[in-house]
């Protein structure tokens, strides 16, 4: 019924995805969009509103909210009001205006490391000092150091969260994040949690949980960043919302937007209302060719020496640790052999690097085969 296998050219549509490697030989497996074309009712809503002709400012509409509500009582048994509610253009605003309106100037963010790039910069961009909470392996997942966090805690105001985990792939569960809300609680931090791949869940079981969800002690010091971009592939709409249950959070939110933020384009709610609507079966049929590929990025380099995966609970996004291969710069070396990554220095640890398995299986299957070979060529000239 969908046809994920098609490869659908992106070239010459100022992709930024494809437009890094223009006119080389060198396939793309960066930045987090996908390559699969949108739901079909997402397609026929924007070109019914398209043929409307008149594109002037726009506000969510109440069928948009309606959806908003239910998805995540149906999705997570937990109940929001309309007014917990502000859209935005996207996730990364809500982090820095987040940070903006929460942290006083002498405190610190707290943001897990490795992590999505934008949390480390967004201290910074807002003048607050950082703190580093180092992510790490435990049971094949990536974790934060609870010990760490309980010590970061004491000179901070806020603590970016990343559920699920980018670039690692966790999802984090219900126990874990009550040791994280109870620090928060305990340490009055305001959580900002990130949790656009919340729709990508690729390991039978695994549950999303909104932070906010926990308690109500955890829903009054929290926002949760949502959007269906990452799930639906219309990042370039500019779509997403805050769920913030806490009259306060929101107000001092609102206020630190006041004139900086933008409001989402008629466009991009027009595609979110439509996802919600009309995306269900696509999303689950998305799913599982996710699984797939994720399955052979794992089979194909996860056996090779040199090369460690940790489990993938989610996203379409491989972190993959090259430290063993002994490539001085593991990037140019797999560009060189035809393939684009994200560096892993970029996400906060160059040991490893970012692969974006969001793409036709044969295209996949192509990249996988370009980077065995590059392994193979290099390990052939080490030993002569």
């Amino acid at each position: 019924m969908f046809d994920f296998d098609k490869q659908i050219d992106r070239r010459g549509t100022n992709s930024l995805k494809w437009n890094k490697y223009k006119d080389q030989d060198i396939i793309p497996l960066w930045v987090a969009d996908t390559d699969f074309m949108a739901p079909q009712g997402v397609i026929e809503a924007l070109q019914q509103r398209v043929a409307h002709g008149v594109f002037g400012y726009s506000r969510p509409s109440p069928r948009l909210i309606e959806l908003v509500i239910a998805r995540m009582q149906q999705r997570y048994g937990w109940k929001i009001e309309p007014e917990w509610l502000l859209f935005m253009p996207g996730v990364v605003p809500g982090l820095n205006f987040g940070i903006k309106a929460w942290c006083r100037p002498e405190r610190h963010v707290i943001t897990p490391k490795p992590v999505y790039y934008p949390f480390l910069h967004a201290p910074e961009y807002n003048d607050r000092p950082v703190s580093y909470l180092p992510m790490q392996l435990v049971d094949d997942r990536w974790l934060p150091d609870f010990a760490k966090l309980e010590d970061l805690a004491k000179t901070a105001d806020v603590l970016l969260l990343c559920n699920p985990h980018n670039p690692g792939g966790t999802v984090f569960t219900r126990d874990e994040l009550e040791k994280i809300a109870d620090i928060a609680i305990r340490h009055d931090l305001v959580v900002i949690s990130d949790e656009i791949h919340c729709d990508l869940l690729l390991e039978p079981g695994a549950q999303h949980i909104p932070f906010a969800s926990i308690s109500p002690e955890a829903a009054a010091r929290t926002a949760v960043l949502m959007a269906p971009s990452k799930t639906f592939n219309i990042a370039g709409l500019c779509s997403s919302f805050a769920v913030i249950p806490d009259n306060r959070l929101r107000l001092k939110l609102q206020q630190a937007m006041r004139g900086l933020m933008a409001d989402n384009n008629l466009i991009g709610l027009v595609a979110a209302e439509a996802t919600y609507e009309h995306g269900e079966s696509w999303l689950q049929a998305q799913i599982e060719y996710l699984r797939g590929n994720r399955d052979l990025v794992v089979q194909t380099l996860g056996s090779i020496p040199g090369i460690k995966i940790a489990k993938l609970e989610a996203t379409y996004l491989a972190w993959i640790d090259v430290s063993g291969l002994g490539l001085d710069d593991p990037i140019a070396a797999f560009e060189a052999g035809g393939v684009g990554l994200s560096p892993g220095a970029q996400f906060g640890d160059k040991n490893f690097v970012r692969l974006n398995f969001g793409c036709s299986r044969t295209l996949l299957q192509q990249a996988l085969e370009r980077m065995v070979k590059v392994i193979q060529t290099t390990r052939l000239a080490e030993r002569k």
